[in-house]
């Protein structure tokens, strides 16, 4: 099974941005567990800081499932949300933090109306749940 994580705007700044929210392993490091964790599985990373790159990601991909961290367009891109619903690929969302800890803005999602189901706060851990989603569905 193909999956393919996409990470949206200054996910790629993990390691370094607000240790004490996001911690200190680069997303990079972190994805090479994932695929020791899981070698049966064909995953794919994507990162960009660019709402339109990042669509053009989803409308284009081949894989059974997508895992979106789409960052600060969670709480604001329409077109994601629109992208999400066009597709057919199942998408779940994830979060590094507890967004509904955080501030206020942040507590409102436009993805999960559409998204298969949401995961967040459980740090990068959160991606290895929703590979386990993937899996068992």
């Amino acid at each position: 099974m193909k999956l393919l994580i996409v990470n949206g705007p200054n996910l790629n700044l993990l390691g370094k941005r607000e240790p004490s929210v996001y911690g200190n392993e680069t997303f990079e490091s972190y994805f090479e567990k994932l695929k020791i964790n899981y070698p049966k599985l064909e995953l794919e990373y994507f990162q960009s800081n660019v709402e339109g790159k990042i669509i053009d990601k989803l409308q284009e991909t081949d894989a059974a499932g997508v895992i979106l961290n789409a960052g600060g367009y969670t709480h604001t891109s329409v077109a994601i949300r629109d992208c999400i619903s066009a597709v057919s690929v199942p998408v779940v969302e994830v979060h590094i933090s507890n967004v509904a800890a955080r501030e206020e803005f942040r507590h409102t999602s436009l993805i999960a109306p559409v998204a298969a189901g949401c995961i967040f706060g459980f740090g990068l851990m959160s991606y290895d749940l929703a590979i386990e989603f993937f899996i068992k569905s």
